[in-house]
C-alpha cells in the first residue's frame, strides 16, 4: 500500500482499535465538541489561526489566505512531530482526520508518510464518522437490555457502578452525560458534554459490548440534563425487562446526603435549583424548603423532597414508560454498604 493511504470510515472501522494513534487535526474547539474515540488533538490550525485564515480568505483572497495557512500549518506540524511523535518507531501507524478529510489532515498525513510512517488519512473526515454514528444510533440496538428501576436514592447508579466493576456490561447514561438525571442532577465543576459527544460515547459503548450478553442500564427519561438519549436506545430500554430496586426511605436519605454533599455545603446553590420547582409546588413550599436548607436541616429537606416531589413523579411515570415494569424482578437492599451493593450486583449478573 502506498502511503498516505486514503480510506473511508467503513473500511477503517474494523481496524479502528489497531491504530497506534488517532490524530484529530482540527482546531481545539472542533475537537472539544466531539471527536473519534481515543483521538488526540494536534491542530494544524488552532482556533485563532483558523479565524485569521478564514478572514483573509474572505477579505483579501484565496491565494493570500493559502500562503498564510501553509506557513502556519507547516509550523504546527513540525511542532507536533518534535513534541509528540519524534520518539515513534518506524512501524508506528497513525490515523489522521480533519473535518472532511481535506487539506488539514492531508497535509499532516503527507508529512508523516514522507518521514516513513504508514499514515492513513480518513476520507470524509469527522463528517463521515459522524454520519456513521448517527446511522447506527437510529437503529434498534441488537443487545438484550435489563433496566434497573427504582425511586430516587434507591442506589441505581451505585449498583451500576459496582456491576461494571465486576465485569458486567453497563451502559451508564448518567455517567456518560455527566448528570444525575434530575432537577438537582448537575455535577459540580463538571459540565455536560455536547450532544454529539454524548452520542459518540453511547455508540462506542454499544460497539464494545457483546450482543449475546445482557446490558444493564438505568430507567432514564428521554433527557439526562440537557442531553437527549437517542430514540432507538430509549425505545429499546422502554420495551426491556426490568429490575425494581428497593431501599428503605431512611437509607435513601443517607445515600442522597452522600451523593449530593456539594449541595449540603452550598445551600445557595441548592436553593437556586429548587426554584426550578416553583411551578410544580408553589412559592410558599419552595420558600419553606429554602428555610430548611439555610438552617442546616438537610436530612429533613431530603426526606420531604422524596415524599412530596420525587416519589410521586416516579410512580406516575414508571408504569407508563417501561412496559415490563409490572413484571419486574424485585431486588431489595438492606443498607447502603459496599458489601450490600456487591452482593446485589453479583445476584443480578448471575
Amino acid at each position: 500500500m502506498k502511503y498516505p493511504a486514503l480510506l473511508n470510515f467503513r473500511d477503517i472501522l474494523p481496524q479502528l482499535g489497531q491504530f497506534d494513534t488517532i490524530i484529530d487535526a482540527r482546531s481545539e474547539a472542533e475537537y472539544a465538541l466531539d471527536h473519534l474515540p481515543g483521538a488526540i488533538n494536534c491542530p494544524v490550525l488552532n482556533n485563532d489561526e483558523r479565524v485569521r485564515v478564514g478572514t483573509m480568505y474572505k477579505q483579501v483572497g484565496a491565494f493570500e489566505a493559502k500562503k498564510l495557512g501553509a506557513a502556519l500549518v507547516a509550523r504546527n506540524i513540525a511542532r507536533h512531530i518534535e513534541e509528540r511523535f519524534a520518539d515513534k518507531p518506524r512501524e508506528w501507524k497513525p490515523l489522521v482526520y480533519c473535518w472532511r478529510g481535506g487539506n488539514r489532515s492531508g497535509s499532516m498525513a503527507h508529512v508523516l508518510a514522507r518521514i516513513g510512517w504508514p499514515a492513513i488519512q480518513l476520507d470524509g473526515g469527522y463528517k463521515a464518522y459522524r454520519a456513521h454514528v448517527s446511522e447506527k444510533l437510529s437503529e434498534t440496538p441488537p443487545h438484550t437490555f435489563k433496566v434497573i428501576c427504582g425511586t430516587t436514592g434507591s442506589g441505581k447508579s451505585r449498583l451500576l457502578e459496582v456491576m461494571a466493576g465486576i465485569g458486567a456490561q453497563v451502559l451508564d447514561l448518567e455517567q456518560l452525560a455527566a448528570h444525575r438525571g434530575s432537577v438537582l442532577g448537575n455535577l459540580p465543576s463538571q459540565p455536560q458534554p455536547s450532544q454529539k459527544m454524548f452520542e459518540s460515547t453511547i455508540w462506542q459503548k454499544l460497539r464494545e459490548f457483546d450482543p449475546a450478553v445482557t446490558v444493564f442500564v438505568e430507567s432514564e427519561s428521554k433527557k439526562v440534563g440537557q442531553l437527549r438519549v437517542p430514540d432507538a436506545v430509549m425505545e429499546k430500554m422502554r420495551q426491556s425487562p426490568c429490575v425494581s430496586l428497593t431501599l428503605s426511605r431512611p437509607n435513601r436519605v443517607r445515600l442522597l446526603m452522600e451523593d449530593y454533599e456539594h449541595f449540603t455545603q452550598s445551600p445557595d446553590t441548592l436553593n437556586a435549583q429548587l426554584d426550578c420547582l416553583v411551578k410544580l409546588h408553589g412559592r410558599e413550599k419552595i420558600d419553606s424548603w429554602h428555610q430548611m436548607a439555610n438552617s442546616g436541616r438537610m436530612p429533613e429537606l431530603v426526606d420531604e423532597l422524596l415524599v412530596e416531589h420525587y416519589d410521586p413523579a416516579y410512580l406516575k411515570s414508571i408504569d407508563r414508560n417501561f412496559v415490563q415494569f409490572n413484571e419486574a424482578e424485585v431486588l431489595e437492599l438492606g443498607d447502603i454498604s459496599e458489601a450490600e451493593f456487591l452482593s446485589a450486583a453479583r445476584r443480578l449478573r448471575g
